[in-house]
């Protein structure tokens, strides 16, 4: 029998700012999305006083003054790196991870079944919160939409009053499942949860017990494999093997609007810097690229929106080359007297940089591009991002997100790292 583990983060942007601030422990917090515009993570405070995932932050700045809400910007540099952090952590359990977002792992604990899993999973939780002081509940089942059905129960603490649910006892699964609303089953998004509750079907339990080939009409192939899987039939196994990327984007809503071409240009050429290190990081080259800019649809402004692309040959990853691209593609799509709100870049066409197609009338020293490029990663990795940057990179920001509440990187930048005196 297979089993499956589901290890989520709890509040998992808010719980990595609570690492470095232990003042925030207990109080309300939320974090913001880009420009300061909507909260994307909420502390179980804030959940408490109404605020709703997605809501806009100007739409309660009433409720966030009453309570001394501590509202944060968005910091990914930080949350990407603590999720690296628990992954490491993961890998002490079991070497078969999947890791299905940010701050969500399935764990492949087949062979494991003479164990307590729930001592098991106890083991988990305390290691990760030991090692990164991230907490997390961690759900496990003979497949993977009940691992996730798992770990729903363990976050909201319905079995046993636990952070560790297993949910391959058919008597707990029943029990659980009769009480859980359909919309709390993977896969079973909005309208899909409509649809089977116009049925008749509603909780998970009325859908496992669903006809199959009902379900396929209604729901596709995806309804029927969830059943099987809610069933106890393992229907995915672990993707274990990461896709080869087909494109790569940078795109950013501006904190203020940008009139001149001079200060666009200075966006894009940042956007696609960043841009070149993805490539670079994951051994990329990129045969195709897109640049778009465009105004607001909410301020009244004009409305403008222009794109344009270009082939990029031979294939490259080298920032200064791709910036010439960027800059002929917004020479065509530029129109004066606009107030833009947003641009990006958006690279296709990528190949490992050892199977890209040569061409015989290339006259460009890849040598040299290559050292240029890896010795300005070094500095960047080592000094910070932005250390050494192309000059048109270096204007005014004016253009920049709004982060009035970011948090240092802590553990990305050296002049960030917290320092102790004793």
């Amino acid at each position: 029998m297979t089993v499956f583990a589901l290890v989520d983060a709890n509040n998992f942007y808010v719980s990595c700012e609570r690492v470095f601030n232990p003042r925030l422990e207990g109080v309300p917090v939320g974090v913001l999305s880009n420009n300061d515009g909507c909260f994307v993570a909420r502390s179980n405070e804030l959940k408490a006083l109404g605020v709703k995932m997605g809501e806009p932050l100007f739409k309660v700045r009433d409720l966030i003054r009453r309570h001394n809400v501590r509202v944060l910007s968005s910091n990914y540099a930080l949350y990407g790196d603590m999720s690296a952090r628990i992954v490491d952590c993961l890998s002490c359990f079991t070497p078969d991870i999947e890791i299905y977002s940010i701050d969500e792992s399935f764990l492949d604990l087949t062979g494991m079944e003479h164990r307590d899993l729930i001592e098991y999973g106890q083991g988990i939780r305390a290691t990760v919160k030991r090692w990164t002081g991230i907490p997390t509940c961690v759900g496990i089942g003979p497949t993977k939409t009940l691992a996730k059905l798992a770990n729903f129960a363990a976050k909201k603490a319905l079995i046993d009053g636990t952070s560790v649910c297993d949910l391959r006892d058919q008597e707990v699964r029943d029990k659980l499942m009769t009480r859980t609303p359909v919309d709390e089953v993977w896969g079973i998004g909005r309208r899909s949860a409509a649809k089977l509750t116009a049925l008749g079907v509603h909780s998970v339990a009325d859908l496992r017990d669903m006809d199959t080939k009902r379900a396929r009409s209604l729901l596709t192939v995806t309804g029927e494999r969830i059943i099987h899987e809610l069933r106890g039939m393992a229907c995915m196994s672990l993707d274990l093997l990461e896709e080869p990327q087909k494109g790569l984007a940078v795109t950013r809503s501006f904190g203020q609007p940008v009139i001149g071409k001079d200060e666009l240009l200075s966006a894009l050429v940042t956007y696609v810097t960043r841009a070149g290190e993805k490539l670079r990081r994951g051994g990329l080259v990129a045969g195709h690229m897109q640049v778009f800019a465009r105004t607001s649809p909410f301020r009244g402004d004009p409305p403008y929106s222009g794109s344009g692309q270009a082939s990029v040959s031979p294939a490259t990853d080298d920032t200064f080359e791709l910036i010439g691209h960027a800059t002929r593609i917004l020479d065509r799509i530029w129109k004066p007297g606009f107030r833009y709100a947003k641009a990006g870049v958006i690279l296709t066409d990528l190949t490992p940089r050892g199977q890209a197609q040569p061409s015989l009338l290339d006259r460009r020293d890849t040598d040299r591009s290559k050292r240029l490029m890896a010795a300005m990663d070094a500095v960047n990795s080592g000094m910070g991002r932005g250390t050494i940057r192309p000059g048109m990179a270096s204007a005014t920001k004016g253009w920049g997100m709004r982060q009035e509440s970011r948090t240092p990187a802590y553990t990305t930048q050296f002049a960030d790292v917290p320092v102790v005196r004793a």
